[in-house]
């Protein structure tokens, strides 16, 4: 796992180094945190991530889990056993967890990270979404989103493949984000909540048994 603050933060060589061979590594974007973006924004959004892992040397494809929601789970889990990395793009983690239970690629991720058959990598909401609940981080992002873009209700359970929650942004002065989430850490610590504070910039490598923060 890469797991950033934002965007690909200072250590890209990090990313990459979790790829077998990361100059022909395709790579599924998954952008569904912004789906209650105005539609041209939201592709913006997504052109953004694609020129920034372009310019590492990957070849990146958005993969739109909308087009699985209500599908047989085994139809987009098949889809992202092809490519050996997921970038999961920021943005509002109540609307990703949604499309990511509606799709079925919560169990499809969770099942290919088990058999270590894929890189899981990402930032901001990307990386909060794999906590055991979401309960805190709507301090930052609005859960009505989900009833916005799905016409849905809001989920606040996380996808626990971590044992804690991850806060991004904390101490990043230029991130609009920055102070909201600088206080819900420290409320987590005061709580006794299992957390981990990122600054931008900053992003934790698992790989095998050892987790670094660089």
């Amino acid at each position: 796992m890469y797991l950033s603050s934002w965007r690909t933060g200072d250590h890209p060589e990090r990313l990459l180094a979790l790829l077998d061979s990361p100059g022909t590594a395709r790579v599924a974007v998954i952008a569904q945190a912004v789906d209650a973006l105005p539609p041209a924004a939201r592709r913006a959004a997504v052109e953004r991530e694609i020129d920034a892992l372009t310019a590492l040397g990957l070849r990146p494809v958005e993969l739109d889990l909308r087009a699985y929601f209500d599908q047989p789970p085994e139809r987009v889990a098949a889809v992202l056993a092809r490519f050996p990395m997921v970038w999961v793009r920021g943005g509002n983690v109540f609307v990703l967890r949604h499309a990511l239970a509606r799709s079925g690629a919560d169990r499809a991720l969770t099942a290919l990270l088990r058999r270590d058959a894929v890189v899981y990598a990402g930032y901001s909401a990307g990386v909060c979404v794999l906590a055991p609940g979401l309960h805190g981080l709507e301090q930052c992002d609005d859960p009505s989103a989900v009833t916005a873009a799905y016409r849905a209700s809001p989920r606040f359970d996380g996808l626990a493949l971590l044992d804690y929650v991850v806060v991004p942004h904390v101490a990043s002065p230029g991130h609009p984000e920055s102070e909201v989430l600088s206080a819900l850490a420290d409320r987590y610590r005061e709580q006794g909540v299992a957390h981990r504070p990122l600054r931008d910039g900053q992003a934790i490598v698992i790989s095998g048994d050892s987790t670094h923060v660089h």
